[in-house]
């Protein structure tokens, strides 16, 4: 946040004003004003989802405060889409031009303006009273401030603080919600891509078989029945290819959607096939203690919890007083016929007498909502650590399922195919037990393109499960963080 600045407005204590103070009525009026020293925070609170951006995912975020930040966006938008996408560089492009996750730092800043109202001091109320009568004119003035909200005013502004701090979480957690985001869309456009390419050579194999079978069913050197299996084949490869392509698109508009985009003319390039699997899968044998220490949304709630802790004691503490407000007054009386001239000051206190509500319901009512965030805090706590140890054995399970496909599977379907081959060359087996291998061979591919696709997945929802990221993680955020009960009072 940024560095607090106070300056005590002069007009109000200046001898050039119509109002003769005396000096317990100076110091009145300078007590309600002097508190007055919160600020906007310069970045509007971006530090946080900044520096966890960093951390966390190695990429900065982008806020658009003027034309030369837009122009600055742009350009390097235009650079990320001038070659082929990697994951990372589609997750950095989705935290620069989002413009969902623009409209969640537009609630950061609006919520820093919040802090700043909910850290001021009550606005004193300035009243002006002429009676005129046949006899005497009374002019009376008074300077009327809530006390009882001054007093809170530290333990206000704490909670302030912390709710404030509480929105610049959830802005994190936008952050690594849209990043989790654009990784899913990443991995499933490039796949479905992929699949596509899969059929469309399929099928110009499948076209280029079915024209010769028609030249050897006219010569009279494959059967009728032969004949009609190999259309046949090429007929359901052309039927999965048009399924493959309609998917790949819906899947690139999803990427587009999430990257911001504007249209298809902004030429989205892909890479041709999905990045390779790692070496080596890493142990995260503490996947669960680092979702506890890392979570955002977990931390937001502890906050929510604190915050509620900070409030309730501030509800106990004004639990018998409603309203205690205190006054600094002026009157002035005018006798018209006796030409006498009174001047009267003094101090008025105003407070409600609780004689129904002893703020009994008040307590009760704070107490139970402090208690409702601890116990949420605590299976949230249970619901994080489950949430690291699926989406661990889905990451595991996913990688050696890939693993076998890529070394064991895809190659042993190869080398059987081209066995086939040689075999049908030999006319050792017929035509229909070709196509079937054939059919077999494209659906091994494709299932091993969708297994190592489901790795990447699994691999983000790892991710997203240790830092967050997901987006129901980010509305029981926004829910804690916009969570009554601060006893928050009125500011300037």
């Amino acid at each position: 946040m940024s560095s607090r600045h106070c300056s005590r407005p002069a007009a109000l204590g200046r001898r050039a004003t119509p109002w003769r103070f005396t000096r317990s009525g100076l110091l009145l009026s300078s007590f309600l004003i002097l508190p007055a020293c919160a600020t906007l925070s310069p970045d509007g609170g971006m530090n946080v989802p900044a520096d966890i951006a960093a951390r966390h995912l190695r990429k900065d975020v982008g806020v658009t405060r003027s034309e030369d930040d837009a122009a600055a966006l742009r350009d390097r938008v235009g650079s990320l889409l001038r070659k082929p996408l990697s994951a990372d560089a589609a997750v950095q492009l989705a935290l620069l031009n989002n413009r969902g996750l623009q409209a969640a730092y537009n609630a950061l800043g609006a919520a820093d303006a919040v802090r700043v109202q909910r850290s001021l001091p009550p606005r004193p109320s300035f009243e002006l009273t002429r009676l005129s009568g046949a006899a005497e004119i009374e002019l009376e003035r008074q300077i009327v401030g809530n006390i009882l909200a001054l007093a809170t005013l530290p333990a206000r502004t704490e909670i302030a603080n912390i709710r404030f701090r509480q929105a610049q979480l959830t802005a994190a957690l936008e952050t690594l919600r849209t990043a989790s985001e654009a990784r899913r869309a990443y991995y499933r456009a490039v796949a479905a891509q992929q699949v596509v390419k899969l059929f469309r050579d399929a099928g110009g194999a499948s076209a280029t078989s079915t024209e010769l079978s028609k030249r050897m069913r006219d010569s009279g050197a494959m059967s009728k029945l032969d004949q009609s299996r190999q259309q046949l084949l090429h007929a359901e490869l052309s039927a999965d290819l048009t399924r493959a392509e309609l998917r790949a698109s819906s899947e690139r508009e999803r990427l587009i959607r999430v990257l911001g985009l504007a249209d298809e003319r902004q030429s989205l390039k892909l890479p041709a096939a999905l990045p390779p699997l790692p070496k080596r899968a890493p142990s995260l044998r503490t996947a669960e203690q680092s979702a506890l220490d890392e979570r955002v949304d977990l931390q937001t709630a502890r906050l929510d919890v604190e915050a509620l802790a900070k409030s309730y004691g501030l509800t106990k503490a004004t639990r018998f007083v409603n309203v205690l407000e205190g006054g600094y007054s002026d009157k002035i009386t005018d006798n018209k016929e006796t030409g006498e001239h009174a001047h009267s000051r003094g101090f008025t206190v105003t407070f409600e007498v609780p004689l129904f509500d002893f703020g009994e319901a008040r307590t009760r009512e704070a107490e139970q909502t402090y208690m409702q965030a601890v116990n949420r805090l605590a299976q949230k706590a249970v619901d994080v650590r489950s949430q690291a140890r699926e989406a661990y054995r889905a990451y595991r399970l996913n990688y050696d399922l890939a693993q076998r496909y890529a070394r064991e599977v895809v190659p042993l379907r190869k080398a059987m195919s081209q066995e086939q081959m040689l075999r049908y060359g030999a006319m050792q087996i017929d035509v229909f037990t070709l196509l079937t291998d054939i059919r077999q061979q494209i659906a091994s591919r494709v299932t091993a393109t969708e297994v190592q696709r489901d790795f990447w997945l699994a691999s983000t929802e790892l991710s997203a499960a240790i830092v967050g990221g997901n987006a129901q993680n980010a509305d029981v955020a926004s829910a804690g963080a916009s969570a009554g009960g601060d006893g928050d009072g009125e500011g300037h």
